[in-house]
């Protein structure tokens, strides 16, 4: 049965803040492209604060030479906050197709938790109903029994047409209400849309903190100073550095984001803020109003090591003295790890985990030719002690780096390793040149200390001796074709257009 809506009644009843242009037609799905979803967003008006929060995002993640890095959707990020966290309990409200997909990338990553969704179509968008539902389903899962959070995000078609999350209550029976816009078309990747939800987190825990006492971490306060760790990491890492900050006084404090809500207040307690990743710029922006110093880079290697103890030391007011005793008791295990497995070769790098510029500098040190490194990710403040050291040994680094960035490098520099996306992978070993995916076999692996070095030379040697393999492979199957050509033929067979193809080259009165 058709059903027919009253646009006028509709706009009559409609809550403020919803954008009626963004629910007409198709809906503005994602296909209707990036401009239209970000115009229909600013045009939102009322108490939702898209436009305000749109613009924030521009602030924090700038955009590079191009639109936004390929990269899967950016609120995957912000759901694998929520999802590693305990007593975290998710809600989505977007698309059925964006759904689906965020969820089964969730699982595959291993999440083992259950997402909520709140569906909805034109006139729930149009009426205000969604919003309804969303609080309904809010209220429905608010139970201080199970959770200490929950985290609703948005995606692109509820941003644009401006469903006002902020308007959700911030506590229901002492369960936190935590309501975030994570559209693609706002939020440049993945590796950010972990920041969005980490400082909308620590902005939450950091007015609760100052309106009274807290809960204590699980395993209570740390005797020492501590310095909180930002970043996602190699679970062994934060071991390490903790290793690397004791003789100086100092231990390792929780990691952001972080894996149950008490941890929060233990990271703004700390005594410092050390930025392993560098583009979690609202989650630094907590920091900084909780009047914590941040430094930037991390113990990669040895110079990397030594900088980053000396720049640990000077912010939490270790004298130097101190420090230096800790660098000659520590550096001479990392220069010997590096001696112990150096790395030949030349190597192109790049990824979207934020983490590429400390993996080239452990590279160069352990002897390998990096000429070039791209992130998905922005240049900040805080990365650019790394880029410094790089550009000094003849690196060339591309922010928001594109894929035909990453394969016009490949094809520049003919490495004998390419390290990069899964595109960057696949061509790199069409073309017979070993290949290695960063986020698995790369960003999977300690980075920090003695550790890292060791553990990514091994990995990165491997790989390389692959080369015969590739060479005795590409020898047996020369002459067999490729793509429409694939197989032994007496004539080979010419590319045909298909027939969608075709019609679409004809004028558009000419298409039956």
């Amino acid at each position: 049965m058709a059903v027919s809506l009253d646009i006028a009644a509709l706009r009559a009843c409609r809550p403020e803040g919803v954008h009626l242009a963004a629910t007409q037609g198709d809906g503005l799905g994602c296909h209707a492209g990036k401009d239209a979803m970000r115009a229909a967003a600013e045009a939102a008006s009322g108490e939702s604060g898209i436009a305000e929060t749109l613009e924030q995002f521009r602030k924090d993640y700038p955009a590079g030479p191009h639109d936004q890095p390929q990269s899967m959707c950016p609120a995957f990020g912000s759901l694998r906050v929520g999802l590693r966290m305990r007593r975290t309990a998710t809600i989505l409200s977007g698309s059925a197709c964006c759904v689906y997909g965020l969820t089964f990338t969730s699982h595959f990553y291993g999440a083992r938790r259950s997402v909520g969704y709140v569906p909805f179509n034109s006139e729930t968008l149009v009426t205000g109903k969604l919003f309804e539902d969303i609080r309904e389903a809010v209220h429905a899962s608010a139970k201080p029994e199970d959770y200490d959070a929950i985290v609703v995000i948005n995606l692109c078609v509820p941003t644009a047409s401006g469903v006002p999350l902020r308007l959700l209550p911030k506590q229901i029976d002492g369960v936190r209400v935590i309501g975030i816009d994570v559209p693609g078309f706002g939020v440049p990747t993945h590796a950010e849309a972990k920041d969005v939800l980490a400082g909308a987190m620590l902005k939450f825990a950091r007015t609760e903190a100052e309106q009274g006492p807290v809960q204590a971490p699980r395993n209570g306060r740390s005797e020492r100073p501590a310095v909180a760790l930002l970043g996602e990491m190699f679970p062994a890492d934060p071991v390490v550095i903790g290793g690397l900050l004791e003789p100086l006084g100092l231990g390792a404090g929780p990691v952001v984001p972080t894996r149950e809500w008490r941890e929060l207040y233990g990271a703004l307690d700390a005594a410092a803020v050390a930025a392993i990743h560098p583009f979690y710029t609202a989650s630094i922006r907590e920091f900084e109003a909780a009047g914590r110093p941040i430094i930037g880079s991390a113990p990669v290697g040895h110079d990397g090591t030594a900088d980053w103890l000396a720049a640990i030391g000077n912010a939490c007011g270790v004298p130097r003295e101190t420090v230096a005793a800790a660098q000659n008791r520590l550096l001479p295990a990392i220069r010997g790890a590096l001696a112990a497995m150096p790395v030949k070769g030349r190597i192109t790098l790049s990824g979207y985990e934020g983490s590429e510029l400390l993996v080239a500098r452990l590279l160069v040190e352990s002897g390998a030719e990096v000429p070039y490194v791209g992130t998905a990710c922005p240049r900040t403040p805080w990365s650019e002690p790394d880029r410094v050291w790089l550009e000094e040994r003849g690196v060339e680094i591309r922010y928001r780096a594109s894929l035909e960035d990453d394969l016009a490098a490949f094809h520049a520099f003919r490495p004998d390793l390419a390290i990069g996306t899964t595109p960057v992978v696949q061509k790199a070993k069409e073309s017979g040149t070993p290949a290695l995916y960063f986020t698995n076999l790369i960003s999977a692996r300690p980075l920090m200390g003695a550790a890292g070095a060791g553990s990514l030379a091994k990995v990165v040697n491997a790989a390389l001796a692959n080369k015969p393999r590739f060479d005795a492979m590409r020898a047996f199957f020369e002459g067999v074709g490729t793509g429409h050509a694939a197989g032994v033929w007496q004539e080979v067979p010419q590319r045909k257009a298909s027939p969608k193809a075709e019609a679409l080259k004809k004028p558009i009165g000419e298409m039956a």
